[in-house]
């Protein structure tokens, strides 16, 4: 079996199907460059589905809220889940996710020298990302906010906060049990499809389900609503760093989980 593809990737180092660690050599120049691509495709591919099922004008609108979201959850996995087994995400590592790249960091299998540049590159595809789908769908787009994620009504800021914080924190552990044991890793990209449904559908009428700087920057930037933007940018690294604690707490020497 062809072994090409990764979380994180790094010249030297073993390279899978799921997350491959980076713990010493450096980042290619290039692959920043994926970076922004990958996710530039991720959220057009987001932004061009909520067109579609939650603009009450398209053909595909569906009317409950619920229903709409588990339809993008799942259409969000699997390009979530395509982009890292793509030719230029088994390269980059394809994060896709700011939060990812810190996470990874954090576990010590990503140099902290590439991490402000992989953050710059992911929040710049979400910006492009987003002005392309409003190009290619034109007024559609603003009449959904450019998929611009929002807190329910009853929510406050810390509440949100906490909940996009938090659903970060079992995303690293999965990373790191990865990571750990990488005779599994190939079962990654489809783990990792399921969290991404499961945190859209569960969190998405309530914090907004974002999980992911990236996620927001753009359609926020696009539509205006920035009201929340720092938690959303900030929560979920401070979720992931909670997340790679807790990881190298249960790997220490009297756990046998990383072994």
């Amino acid at each position: 079996m062809s072994r090409t593809g990764s979380l994180a990737a790094s010249p030297g180092t073993r390279v899978g199907s799921g997350p491959a660690p980076v713990r010493t050599g450096s980042v290619r120049a290039g692959w920043p460059l994926y970076e922004f691509a990958l996710t530039a495709m991720l959220m057009f591919a987001v932004v061009t589905v909520i067109r579609w099922v939650l603009d009450p004008a398209s053909p595909f609108f569906l009317a409950d809220f619920q229903q709409a979201l588990l339809v993008v959850g799942a259409l969000t996995g699997a390009m979530v889940c395509g982009l890292i087994l793509s030719p230029w995400g088994r390269l980059s590592g394809a994060h896709m996710n700011p939060a990812i790249t810190f996470a990874l960091w954090r576990l010590k299998f990503f140099p902290g020298r590439t991490v402000v540049v992989y953050v710059f590159a992911q929040l710049c595809g979400s910006l492009v990302g987003t002005v392309l789908a409003r190009l290619a769908w034109g007024p559609a787009v603003a009449r959904v906010g450019y998929g611009a994620v929002a807190a329910a009504p009853s929510w406050d800021g810390w509440a949100v906060f906490a909940a996009e914080g938090a659903c970060l924190v079992p995303v690293t552990l999965m990373i790191g049990f990865f990571l750990a044991h990488p005779a599994r890793e190939r079962w990654f990209p489809w783990v990792l499809a399921v969290l991404v449904c499961a945190i859209i559908a569960v969190l998405g009428p309530l914090s907004g389900g974002a999980a992911n700087p990236a996620r927001q920057f753009g359609p926020a930037l696009m539509s205006g609503t920035t009201a929340y933007l720092w938690i959303y940018l900030v929560a979920p690294g401070l979720g992931a760093a909670l997340g790679a604690a807790a990881h190298h707490r249960m790997t220490a020497p009297s756990y046998g989980y990383g072994r």
